[in-house]
């Protein structure tokens, strides 16, 4: 739990907390492992790409770190994906503003022949330490991974529309 105390108009004031031991934590001093803010973002719009040139999925989140000591916790559910015919795979990598920090799969669907292959979510974690207090833009993107017929991520669902793919930042005292 947690109380907020509302300010007097008295000079000075005494805040008195009871002697059981433990940990006062601020907003300007988290202790080591509270989370300190969560951001979250979806998208549901069904994306394909038959190229191997790495493409943008919509799914994106902007976190501005308050302590540059932080690191973000992210946690992807990429919703929807699937590959078409050809002998083809979808690769899904994480980005932090425009670096690939960590690839996400590297072979999805891939069925060694031309079948289709509706195969999901793929999810992931990843614990990135930005080292800044700027605003920090994590995203994915994907790719066919042999060039030659389309990949796809939030591919439509046949009784539920749209899948919505997710991604959650939480910002972690270190």
């Amino acid at each position: 739990g947690s109380t907020t105390i509302q300010a007097t108009d008295a000079v000075t004031a005494t805040l008195t907390l009871p002697s059981a031991t433990g940990t006062l934590v601020s907003t300007t001093s988290p202790a080591s492992g509270n989370v300190i803010q969560v951001v979250n973002a979806d998208y549901g719009t069904e994306t394909s790409s038959s190229s191997s040139t790495f493409a943008d999925t919509g799914l994106t989140a902007t976190i501005t770190p308050k302590f540059s000591t932080s690191k973000i916790l992210v946690l992807i559910t990429q919703e929807g994906c699937a590959k078409a015919t050809n002998n083809t795979a979808l690769q899904l990598r994480l980005l932090r503003n425009s670096t690939t920090i960590f690839n996400i799969e590297d072979s999805g669907g891939a069925t060694g022949d031309t079948s289709q292959n509706y195969f999901g979510a793929c999810s992931a974690s990843y614990l990135d330490s930005p080292a800044t207090t700027s605003a920090v833009t994590y995203k994915t993107q994907f790719a066919s991974r042999t060039n030659n017929a389309a990949v796809y991520v939030q591919a439509y669902g046949s009784n539920s529309g749209y899948t919505r793919s997710t991604i959650t930042l939480m910002e972690i005292a270190a």
